[in-house]
């Protein structure tokens, strides 16, 4: 697998990011899909590719008000198939189409959500190893979940991977609130506030309706809605404490890092340096790709190269614990 490099013909972030959002996109393959309940009474949504016979299993948690149906979901979940193996994109709450029972929805540093998932995931017959996929906030969240589990996560999953992971949350949200960034802020905002204010005839006086009404920025909304609804103080403490970049020295279980310098929400300054993660965590930063784009080929492009790049690291991981669980141990005096 080549290291990636963006085609001549997209040049700039912005245009990485957009391109393959609106063009590139593909029907996803045929789902199954599967409701679990929560354990506190809610319910998710599971959307499962299929194999017969034992093999990894993909699961991968989307990025904010994605789901199986998003370019990168649709992408990976054909080359899981393509490949032999299953897959499973997993919805957050509300996300898979019908609005959730409770009144907390889902949140960037949501490690306890992914926790049992992954443990129920896990229990399941059918796969030779679990192999979580977390892209934008769902990559956050998996990093904040991988940190702060350390060596215990290598009991549930076998290697992991996050591609586009805004692991600052305080500069990416930031940065969604002003500039050119403030388009992807505004079109995430746009959707929170019209599922918020449904929640509202469920769930009379859970947040004040015009000020949700009135929020301009990312910022502003999860200040009313999203840290208060989700144990924190405010919107500085939940980008503080959900932020997964401080937890990633703290890995222990092999995870690939994939995230481009000039992608528009948390640009390459802001990346952590080698010295800020764990022997176990494998940074891949290349200079171009955008925001959950990696368009590759000739026009009018593909999405290839990134579901390619995650199933050779996990292909890599695999073949590497096989080889050390194969490996004789020296007998004893």
């Amino acid at each position: 697998m080549k290291d990636y490099r963006a085609p001549w013909w997209l040049p700039g972030g912005h245009l990485q990011t957009i391109y393959p959002y609106f063009v590139l996109k593909r029907r996803p393959p045929p789902y199954r899909r599967e409701r679990w309940d929560t354990p506190d009474g809610d319910f998710i949504d599971l959307d499962w590719v299929d194999w017969k016979q034992p093999a990894p299993l993909i699961a991968l948690f989307h990025g904010l008000e994605g789901c199986s149906a998003s370019h990168y979901a649709a992408a990976l979940m054909h080359a899981a198939a393509k490949h032999g193996w299953r897959g499973v994109v997993v919805h957050f709450r509300g996300c898979g189409g019908k609005p959730n029972r409770l009144p907390r929805a889902y949140h960037s540093g949501d490690a306890d959500e992914i926790d049992w998932i992954l443990r129920r995931l896990r229990a399941l017959p059918g796969h030779v190893a679990l192999l979580p996929v977390g892209v934008s906030l769902g990559g956050n969240a998996l990093l904040k979940w991988l940190g702060r589990e350390r060596a215990r996560a290598a009991e549930i999953v076998d290697a992991a991977a996050a591609v586009s992971a805004p692991m600052d949350l305080m500069t990416a949200g930031d940065r969604l609130g002003s500039g050119l960034s403030r388009a992807y802020g505004s079109h995430f905002l746009a959707r929170l506030k019209k599922k918020s204010l449904v929640k509202l005839t469920r769930f009379p006086g859970l947040y004040d309706r015009e000020a949700v009404r009135r929020s301009r920025t990312l910022r502003e909304f999860d200040n009313l809605v999203t840290a208060p609804l989700h144990g924190f103080r405010d919107t500085d403490d939940y980008w503080t404490t959900a932020s997964s970049k401080p937890d990633l020295s703290h890995i222990a279980v092999p995870t690939l890092i994939v995230h481009g310098r000039n992608d528009p929400f948390l640009p390459g300054r802001f990346l952590p340096e080698p010295h800020q993660v764990s022997a176990s965590v494998h940074l891949e930063f290349p200079g171009g790709g955008g925001h959950v784009g990696f368009a590759s080929g000739p026009f009018p492009g593909n999405l290839n190269w990134m579901p390619g790049r995650l199933i050779r690291f996990f292909e890599e991981q695999i073949g590497s614990r096989k080889q050390e669980i194969a490996r004789p141990r020296p007998a004893r005096a």
